[in-house]
């Protein structure tokens, strides 16, 4: 009964381990993914994130002129009949040929740099 416990025990630790280092890389991509674009400025947190094979997340936040605090998400959902938006709780929208593109454009450069910077792939 005690062997049982302590392998329990054993195995919700792995666990836990296990989806740390996930958040972990996750985290790391979305900073990675941020940096596509050139440098984030001071007092910007700017993220782009790939969640699973068909949802990609770009998420900002920012102080504006006046010192307010502003952020800002935009989900897309990767579709065999289209690609589709959401910004902060709004409706989707199906992206228009130029979304989509830079959206495309956006997903290769994140992979290239998420591959060499982080995973070490050439």
């Amino acid at each position: 009964m005690l062997q049982k416990l302590l392998s329990k025990a054993a195995q919700t630790r792995i666990v836990k381990r296990r989806s740390q280092q996930y958040r972990d890389l996750m985290r790391q991509e979305a900073v990675i993914g941020g940096q596509l674009f050139g440098p984030v400025p001071p007092n910007v947190r700017r993220e782009f994130v790939c969640l699973n094979k068909r949802t990609w997340v770009w998420h900002e936040e920012w102080f504006d002129g006046n010192g307010g605090y502003r952020r800002m998400t935009t989900r897309y959902d990767v579709y065999p009949y289209g690609v589709f938006k959401a910004q902060d709780g709004q409706p989707y929208q199906r992206l228009t040929a130029d979304e989509a593109a830079h959206l495309c454009k956006a997903v290769q450069l994140y992979n290239l740099q998420v591959k060499t910077r982080l995973y070490r792939i050439n």
